[in-house]
């Protein structure tokens, strides 16, 4: 007898299912016309969004999704298709075998600090390059960042369309976006661009150099007021063994001027860089050689 016949989703046939995150389920899937890998997200909608509100999601779902096709980095999860099936939004993106970096924001399970550095500088790099072919992310945070540590390969995913995702949810009286990683000027509701995106990739450096969030609050009130006003507390009073160089990237990319942080993902990447050569070239861990230190941007 054969097997069950595995089902299709427009032309893409599920193979199984990859993990669930606050916008839908990913699924491995396959083309049925050319046989290539693929992951697929089946979007998810608020059930409380009235139907005309709903289609409005869905058109702009598709929009983002097909400018998100145009950005071909190597460092961006490639989109390849979009479409609707049993009434959800989904779409066909390059299969990443990576997994998210939310494995890596707790203190007892921290990346070595060098693989940070580097990834984050090719997100950064990443980012420079979708915010030049003008489009924000919007929602930059652990979650939505891909590592193999096998391959050393990373990959952002989700790139804009998460941002649609949370705009439903919002719609119906949820919050948008993952407040803990959002600018002021997103969270005051304000149009944002790529500095936003580098304020979030900031706070995800952060927790990934510590196991700490630069920003908490024991309410979403009080969260918000804190980003919005509050200074962040050190980053080496939760690791000590940093450098000044981490300290001052990250003081710079958690400016609540955005004027004040860098101003593209290539200076960001650059200060990065210039940090990761100055452990390299330590006399010891976690010290750097004076050439480095004294080219490191002082903090803001």
């Amino acid at each position: 007898m054969r097997g069950l016949e595995k089902p299709l989703l427009g032309r893409y046939r599920i193979e199984r299912e990859l993990g669930q995150g606050a916008t839908g389920i990913v699924y491995l899937g396959s083309d049925a016309e050319s046989g290539r890998k693929v992951a697929i997200k089946m979007m998810v909608l608020s059930q409380e969004i009235a139907a005309e509100e709903r289609q409005g999601v869905k058109e702009r779902f598709f929009r983002e999704a097909e400018t998100a096709g145009r950005l071909k980095h190597p460092n961006i999860v490639g989109v390849y298709d979009a479409g609707e099936a049993h009434g959800r939004a989904y779409i066909a993106m390059e299969f990443f075998k990576g997994e998210d970096l939310t494995a890596y924001v707790k203190p007892d399970n921290l990346l070595p600090l060098e693989a940070v550095l580097s990834i984050v500088a090719r997100v950064a790099e990443a980012l420079c390059f979708a915010h030049r072919n003008g489009v924000v992310h919007r929602d930059i945070k652990p979650a939505n960042i891909l590592y193999d540590p096998e391959s050393d390969g990373v990959k952002i995913s989700d790139f804009g369309i998460a941002g649609v995702m949370d705009s439903s949810k919002a719609r119906a009286g949820e919050v948008h976006g993952t407040p803990s990683y959002m600018s002021p000027e997103q969270l005051a509701g304000r149009n944002v661009d790529g500095r936003s995106d580098l304020f979030s990739l900031g706070a995800t450096l952060y927790q990934l150099g510590c196991g700490r969030l630069p920003f908490e609050g024991d309410s979403m009130a009080q969260l918000i007021f804190n980003i919005a006003n509050e200074p962040h507390a050190d980053i080496r009073v939760h690791n000590p063994r940093l450098p000044a160089c981490v300290a001052a990237i990250v003081n710079q990319s958690l400016a609540k001027d955005p004027g004040q942080r860098y101003q593209d993902g290539e200076q960001m990447a650059k200060a990065l860089r210039l940090c990761l050569q100055g452990l390299a070239g330590a006399r010891r861990p976690g010290q750097l050689s004076r050439s480095a230190a004294s080219a490191v941007p002082a903090a803001s």
